[in-house]
């Protein structure tokens, strides 16, 4: 039951006025009655007798005085218990991302988590996302922010935060890399210089279309992280693939062009990924349960 409405209810039930509890509640008339009467709907009996002169508690209605009082000091004790055990938590929680996650995720997730737990320090580290689940996996990071891969390893445990679709891009100043991509139906793939991830899950899905394609890339460089295939593809050297989300927050954001494709390439689900057994750490489970909250 709405624990507001127990409130008003208890506050009635002592004053026995509408008129009164109303205004010490800071609520309407017509606002009071009708939480009444969706408690007497819920209990299905009459709680109070009115009529023009007096207000009476009913036998239901005594009964449900009591019911009332203790669930709201059941409530009271459990907000307190659960105030003492927030603050007990102490310690470092060590986070890897990307550095588009930091600015797409964080501030929200961070915000939420420090709320909660003031005394709990995030210490942040940002490099590839093509390696942020190993470091997970190696115990190097408690948690980490990334993308979902095909087949996740069974010691990790993986909530998807948000996806986002996964993009060619290429450049928009003239060059040979814009007159190559310039009509997009009659691209000859042969021919583009492509600009490879070092690793991770973007890779690994270009390299599969490119099979699918029955082409041989014509790869003119590989790179660390998504960021830096951007900048390359800027600069008029290639086209590349990275997430949505390094197109909307890079600053070359303007200077770049996606592309439309044929099969478009399978979106990343991005995500917080810890090891199974680091939940047992009470740290790392206040960050997870956040992190899950923030999504529900």
């Amino acid at each position: 039951m709405d624990h507001h409405a127990l409130r008003l209810f208890l506050h009635l039930a002592d004053t026995l006025h509408f008129a009164r509890t109303s205004q010490a509640c800071h609520v309407s008339p017509s606002t009071l009655s009708r939480a009444i009467r969706r408690l007497e709907d819920e209990v299905g009996e009459v709680l109070f007798e009115r009529d023009n002169r007096s207000v009476v508690l009913t036998v239901a209605g005594r009964e449900f005085q009591t019911y009332a009082q203790r669930v709201l000091q059941l409530w009271q004790e459990m907000q307190s218990r659960v105030h003492e055990q927030t603050m007990l938590l102490q310690g470092e929680v060590n986070l890897f991302c990307s550095v588009t996650a930091s600015y797409s995720f964080l501030s929200e997730l961070l915000m939420r988590f420090r709320q909660r737990y003031p005394s709990i320090e995030i210490k942040l580290r940002t490099g590839d996302a093509a390696l942020a689940l190993q470091k997970v996996q190696d115990g190097e990071e408690d948690l980490a922010i990334a993308a979902k891969p095909d087949h996740l390893s069974s010691n990790l445990y993986f909530k998807t935060i948000a996806h986002t679709p996964l993009q060619f891009i290429a450049p928009q100043q003239p060059g040979l890399v814009r007159d190559l991509t310039i009509q997009q139906s009659e691209i000859d793939w042969r021919k583009v210089p492509m600009i490879f991830a070092e690793q991770g899950l973007s890779r690994k899905r270009l390299q599969y279309w490119f099979r699918i394609k029955g082409i041989k890339p014509n790869i003119y460089a590989q790179v660390g992280g998504h960021e830096a295939i951007v900048s390359m593809v800027n600069l008029g050297l290639g086209v590349g693939v990275v997430p949505e989300l390094v197109v909307v927050n890079s600053p070359a954001s303007a200077k770049i062009r996606t592309l439309t494709v044929d099969p478009p390439l399978e979106p990343f689900a991005i995500g917080v990924c810890v090891q199974t057994k680091r939940l047992q750490d009470p740290l790392v489970k206040a960050f997870w349960d956040v992190a899950c909250l923030s999504t529900e």
